[in-house]
């Protein structure tokens, strides 16, 4: 039998502090208006990639854990609100994506013994890359073969990447140059 390590009241409290940010970063969105879905250009990935950084992958991913369940209970923390239906939207693999994003941002940012901003780059654009093709994949996957309302690949890759991936880069970027000074910040509290 294995033993589980229970967290902490504060990487409890830095958990949910991270789950009601990338909440509130659904909130802070564009609106694309394309068919057959509309798409939405949030700060969800800065603050899912932010908690893997910080957080790091095992922390990183309860948080957005966190935010998923409580979107999934019907919360409207999503984009476009929430509630178990969510999960045969296809947009819904984005969501998902931010699980991804956040593991893989905080273990490969934490592979070397100091932090560093060029491997947090790296790790931010793997990261995002993982958000991308969990979103993809399922938008297809749902879109043709659970809701029937078929898409083509081109449609696709043009809603949910192209219209999204360079603002989506910039705010990587910029959550793996802001994790080199908060991550300092938190290691000492």
């Amino acid at each position: 039998m294995t033993k589980t390590k229970a967290l902490s009241v504060r990487e409890t409290a830095l958990c949910g502090l991270f789950a009601a940010l990338t909440a509130a970063g659904a909130f802070i969105r564009i609106d694309l208006p394309v068919q057959p879905f509309p798409m939405h250009f949030t700060l969800q990935i800065f603050f899912a990639l932010l908690s893997g950084f910080i957080l790091g992958p095992r922390l990183g991913a309860v948080s957005v854990g966190i935010y998923l369940a409580v979107g999934l209970v019907g919360i409207p923390v999503f984009a476009a609100g929430g509630g178990p239906a969510y999960l045969i939207r296809p947009t819904f693999g984005f969501l998902l994506g931010f699980l991804f994003a956040a593991w893989l941002a905080g273990k490969i940012s934490r592979m070397g013994r100091r932090t560093s901003l060029a491997r947090n780059i790296c790790a931010a654009v793997v990261g995002m890359g993982a958000y991308y093709l969990s979103g993809i994949l399922y938008f297809y996957f749902i879109s043709n073969y659970v809701i029937s309302m078929p898409v083509t690949w081109a449609l696709v890759l043009v809603n949910c990447f192209i219209l999204t991936a360079a603002g989506d880069l910039v705010l990587s970027i910029l959550a793996a140059m802001l994790a080199v000074r908060l991550r300092a910040a938190v290691d000492f509290m």
